[in-house]
């Protein structure tokens, strides 16, 4: 996993350990951005051509202190139409600390607006890609953590721009490679390019041997030399699976999108398509958002991760931290909203006990999460507990419905709620959907997005989807004065949130074969048998002098999970057409075909993301405005495939299992 940057501070400046080199000049940090990075790959003129809804992508080498990010974006503000916006892919493989960041960003005070916002979401990095929205949307960083040449390989993008920086080549030989070059290469847009500080000759010839026409040009100050071009000869393109392909939209295409149900996972799409200028439709089948899974009053927001960096633990620690972003963005923490009150994780028996100490050996950040003994858990906690555990100091407790809301509250989304969705019909001539309700006509869009649980599969076109509900139910207790003690989220085969305006949230159970969203009596004992074994002294507390605790509330809801437990979220193709398409694959799943998925034009899910809600789907919408808007992948490309609809069809075919 990866660490972050150690640092010493020569007269204000700050210099890497590891590679012994500055992260800028000492001089005129600021100036060389400028001269090196925006000059000579011509952005002031390249920005103001943009059209009123175009996007440009930045790929750099190096993030360090974030000045070139910041020098770019405020020049893209000055020079770009108004609606443009600006994708910056950046890798780098030893994040500052957000205290170090802070004190470098601090030399330029011209940049302090876009500083700013940048620290008010930076904040743990883990390895892996890192998802930032900003200016309101029109800003995108997408930063890689991890070694420049493992990440770039895992990126889908088409980059217009490279800012080749790091440590000078002398410095940090590792990264100024051939294969570096390469990949910039297969990731550039058609005549890419590119600007870097260095004229070293090998970098120059490195750069020729991938495709790029080198020159050299005066560098700034007292650097004489320094290289930039563009890419002439374009790589030919290594093999892709197809059924994982983007599908190709319709040049001109109108952004207008119908999305279908109302939780966190609607929202989530609708807002990040809402920030990008489309025009969204979001149709919720009952009277008010959030009223079905993501209605609870208190959903945890934590990370029950694998020692073992498992897809789920790798798509889990992304959205965890975009989840936090989020709402710092969008949802002040109140009472009533959410709390950063941080969440225990208690090892309540043995092999938890062993599952947390891998995760606490496994190098990540203590400010992600760190291993507490008995005596510091209950200190946390504010009450006695039984066992130690793992703490998530930035996690805690959310209610759900308030950040739904939140994300839905904006100008370019229109509600329509008791409606519910009983027809969608592709009009080939208008190239749009219409969505109708028994009524009739409801929303008309280019695309739809289905949010809707396991009543996605309801529909003709995604009834092949290998959905399931598990019912859980959540139970309400009155707060005591001594139950007002808990100062933190337990997690352990439940949980238990502080008190949300004198109630504690406790829960919840699984039923894999219910068919009702009755409250049922068991269940709540269920939930207060579970208190008791996980923090027998809170179980006390609440109970008084009563025998047993008594539930005052409660709420029942399905939980909509896959077969393999991760979400769907992507482009949906025709079941009977992809098996004819792909059949091959049945006696040789190595082939590389090359036939196009049979997309079904504009039809898109967002769905299955179980008990994580709060943490996978606020990142789904990313997901989908990458899709929708060809943008850069806010994941890693395995992941992406991990989490792609078509993977259940590809592997009943590979299995013969029709």
């Amino acid at each position: 996993m990866s660490s972050h940057a150690q640092l010493d501070w020569l007269d204000g400046q700050p210099v890497s350990v590891a590679f012994g080199d500055v992260y800028f000049s000492r001089t005129s940090g600021l100036e060389e951005t400028r001269h090196v990075f925006i000059q000579h790959n011509q952005l002031t003129e390249r920005f103001a051509a943009l059209p009123a809804d175009g996007q440009f992508s930045i790929g750099e080498t190096g993030f360090g202190t974030g000045l070139n990010f910041l020098c770019a974006w405020q020049h893209f503000l000055r020079h770009a139409p108004a609606t443009a916006r600006l994708h910056f892919v950046s890798t780098e493989k030893y994040p500052l600390t957000r205290q170090d960041l802070a004190q470098a960003l601090a030399l330029w005070p011209e940049l302090a607006v876009e500083a700013e916002q940048l620290l008010l979401q930076y904040d743990v990095l883990t390895a892996g890609w890192h998802r930032f929205v900003l200016a309101e949307g029109r800003i995108i960083l997408t930063l890689l953590v991890g070694d420049v040449l493992e990440v770039l390989p895992q990126l889908d993008a088409r980059i217009d721009a490279w800012f080749l920086d790091g440590f000078a080549p002398s410095k940090n030989p590792d990264m100024w490679q051939p294969a570096l070059f390469a990949q910039m290469a297969r990731l550039s847009a058609p005549a890419a390019s590119f600007a870097t500080f260095t004229s070293a000759g090998f970098v120059r010839r490195g750069l020729k041997e991938a495709g790029f026409s080198v020159h050299k040009v005066a560098g700034h100050g007292q650097k004489r030399e320094m290289s930039c071009g563009q890419l002439e000869s374009p790589p030919a393109q290594a093999w892709s699976p197809p059924w994982y392909a983007r599908p190709q939209h319709q040049p001109g295409q109108e952004r207008s999108a119908i999305v279908v149900g109302g939780g966190i996972a609607g929202a989530s799409t609708a807002y990040s398509l809402a920030q990008r200028g489309w025009q969204v439709s979001l149709i919720e089948r009952l009277p008010q958002l959030a009223q079905a899974g993501s209605g609870n009053p208190q959903g945890v927001l934590y990370t029950k991760l694998s020692p073992h960096f498992t897809p789920l633990t790798q798509l889990v620690l992304s959205g965890y931290a975009y989840s936090l972003r989020l709402l710092q963005q969008r949802l002040p923490q109140h009472e009533d909203s959410w709390n950063a009150c941080g969440v225990l994780q208690l090892a309540h028996d043995d092999k938890e006990a062993t599952r947390q100490h891998k995760l606490a050996a496994a190098g990540l950040p203590i400010s992600l999460l760190r291993q507490v003994d008995q005596q510091e858990a209950s200190a946390i906690a504010g009450l006695p507990l039984p066992c130690g555990g793992l703490f998530f100091p930035q996690g805690g407790w959310l209610h759900p419905p308030s950040l739904v809301r939140a994300l839905c509250d904006h100008p370019n989304i229109q509600l329509r709620t008791s409606s519910t969705v009983v027809e969608l019909d592709w009009n080939p001539q208008e190239q749009c959907w219409l969505a109708s309700n028994e009524i009739g006509p409801l929303a008309m869009g280019s695309v739809v997005v289905l949010a809707t649980a396991t009543d996605t599969v309801h529909f003709d076109s995604t009834s092949h989807l290998p959905l399931k509900a598990i019912r859980g139910q959540v139970s309400s207790v009155a707060a005591t004065p001594a139950s007002q003690a808990l100062q933190t989220v337990l997690c352990g085969e439940g949980y238990i949130s502080p008190a949300r305006y004198q109630q504690h949230c406790m829960g919840a159970t699984f039923k894999f074969d219910a068919d009702d969203l009755q409250l049922k009596e068991d269940e709540h004992q269920e939930n207060f048998s579970m208190l008791a074994d996980m923090a027998p002294a809170l179980y006390q507390a609440l109970r008084g002098q009563e025998e047993g605790l008594q539930a005052n509330g409660g709420r029942a809801a399905y939980r909509c999970t896959s077969p393999d437990y991760l979400p769907l979220i992507g482009p949906v193709a025709r079941h009977g057409d992809f098996a004819a398409c792909y059949r091959e694959l049945a006696n040789d799943a190595t082939l590389k075909l090359n036939t196009t998925s049979p997309w079904v034009q504009g039809l898109y899910v967002n769905t299955a993301h179980g008990s994580r809600g709060m943490i996978t789907a606020p990142l789904s919408g990313e997901i989908l405005a990458a899709y929708l808007d060809d943008e850069a992948a806010p994941l890693p490309q395995a992941l992406m495939q991990a989490v792609h609809p078509s993977r259940f069809m590809l592997r009943k075919l590979i299995r013969k299992q029709d």
